[in-house]
């Protein structure tokens, strides 16, 4: 059974050495039920992609691209804050929970029988040469 992560592992996931506790429960909460968006129930090892998306929203929240203080600038992936998940986030999610990727689907009935279905034509046999654009002939 899936169990969240709390706001100390999110810490250490983030290299923090303090974390706001309230304010990463919620967003450890909120992205739970983002990630069950995708899947219901989450699978055990979805505590990363929970993590992922609710780190970047706990450093960039207000998902800044671009910011200038004084003499420092930085630039951000457009894209790289809020909460929100990724192609990859979701992808991951459908692995974990056994879904995704290919599979065939067989709809010949287990009655089917292999024998043809049409009438034999007693004018076509062995006597006969099937020539391409002509039929037989």
């Amino acid at each position: 059974m899936f169990e969240a992560p709390t706001a100390e592992q999110l810490a250490l996931y983030l290299g923090l050495p303090e974390i706001d506790g309230a304010r990463a429960d919620l967003l450890i909460a909120q992205a739970v039920a983002l990630c069950e968006t995708v899947v219901r129930p989450l699978p055990d090892q979805a505590t990363a992609v929970v993590l992922s998306a609710a780190g970047r929203a706990y450093v960039n929240p207000q998902q800044i691209s671009y910011e200038t203080i004084g003499p420092m600038s930085v630039q951000r992936p457009s894209g790289s804050g809020g909460l929100y998940l990724t192609k990859a986030d979701k992808a991951a999610l459908k692995s974990l929970a056994g879904r995704g990727g290919a599979f065939t689907v067989d709809p010949t009935p287990d009655s089917a029988d292999p024998s043809p279905t049409w009438p034999a034509d007693p004018d076509i046999g062995p006597d006969l040469v099937y020539e391409p654009g002509w039929g037989w002939v």
